[in-house]
């Protein structure tokens, strides 16, 4: 078994532990943020961890009706310029809480007198050490380089926070089943196939809020492990110009979640379809899960089977060549 299989594997354990272990100081956190109400939330990360901010601004605006940006880490680090951040929430996501140009934010942050919360692997780094709160993810060590657990347990973290921030009972409970509902998803039928992806030289990934935020990191993982250029797009993005990629032959993943935005979505794949791209479609594969919690589950399944594409393609999923795992920037 690779590690990454094994790893992804193991993700509902380390979400359970997550829960058992983080509520109190979530319903801590969540109650110094309903006092410092936030004018703002302004989301730092990279990579994968980027793509988990991209779930987390759909997660704020939609339930919360915060308007959330993303940073730009350059500003600070390379650029040296002081952001007016002192009414907003600064959420910093990463994994080694170790990377130059994330401390400099939240160094920066800090300084302006913003409330800085950071979601970070690595309890005993740098950047839990700056942060006001430190939310430890407990993904435990990750050796594959294509990160698949601690992505979901930082998504598990921020649906957690975000429910304890607006006192929803509801997704409360729903995120007490979510272990054993990414534990059943481990038994599921394959939903993506070796002989459907292991002839491409590029694809696209379709989804539309939640599905666009998950569809970065499903892109970036044919990238890691398969060495397939793939592209995220929103489905409504899509159809405002990039549709004409469709003049040539396309595969394209739809990623098909059942909440607010499926009537909408799916009627953009119909086009899709009717313009002749070839789509495979991606679902969560249980019924009765919350919809802020199918992504989580989607992603589950995916990443099992986006190992085993890999494997049928000769590639190593542990060790994709030309990358490491931590990755340091400025």
């Amino acid at each position: 078994m690779t590690l990454m299989r094994q790893e992804a594997s193991e993700s509902w354990q380390r979400i359970e532990q997550q829960t058992a272990d983080n509520t109190a100081l979530y319903q801590t956190i969540a109650q110094q943020i309903r006092q410092f109400d936030p004018a703002f939330v302004y989301i730092v990360g990279r990579g994968t961890s980027d793509h988990a901010g991209v779930f987390a601004r759909y997660l704020i605006e939609v339930e919360l009706g915060v308007v959330v940006a993303a940073a730009a880490p350059s500003v600070a680090s390379l650029f040296a310029q002081q952001l007016r951040l002192q009414r907003a929430l600064v959420l910093l996501i990463s994994q080694s809480g170790r990377s130059e140009d994330l401390l400099a934010q939240a160094r920066a942050a800090k300084q302006s007198g913003a409330l800085v919360v950071a979601l970070v692997n690595d309890i005993s780094s740098p950047l839990a050490a700056l942060a006001d709160y430190a939310i430890p993810l407990l993904a435990g060590p990750e050796k594959a380089v294509a990160a698949t657990k601690s992505y979901l347990c930082t998504l598990s973290a921020l649906l957690s926070l975000v429910a304890h921030w607006k006192q929803d009972r509801q997704l409360l409970a729903a995120l007490q089943q979510l272990p054993t509902q990414l534990q059943q998803v481990l038994n599921q039928p394959t939903q993506l196939q070796a002989e459907q992806v292991q002839a491409l030289r590029h694809c696209v990934v379709l989804g539309r809020a939640f599905g666009y935020a998950i569809a970065r990191e499903i892109a970036l993982k044919i990238k890691e492990v398969c060495g397939i250029q793939a592209e995220a797009f929103s489905s409504a993005e899509f159809l405002h110009g990039p549709i004409s990629l469709l003049n040539q032959p396309l595969t394209l993943l739809d990623v098909d979640l059942t909440d607010e935005t499926m009537q909408a979505h799916q009627a953009q794949v119909a086009e899709v379809q009717r313009r002749g791209g070839t789509v495979l479609h991606l679902i969560p594969g249980l019924s009765a899960v919350h919809p802020r919690l199918q992504p989580l589950v989607l992603m589950q399944r995916f990443y099992l089977d986006i190992e085993a594409v890999a494997l049928a393609m000769g590639k190593n999923p542990d060790a994709p060549v030309g990358l490491n795992k931590v990755t340091i920037t400025r």
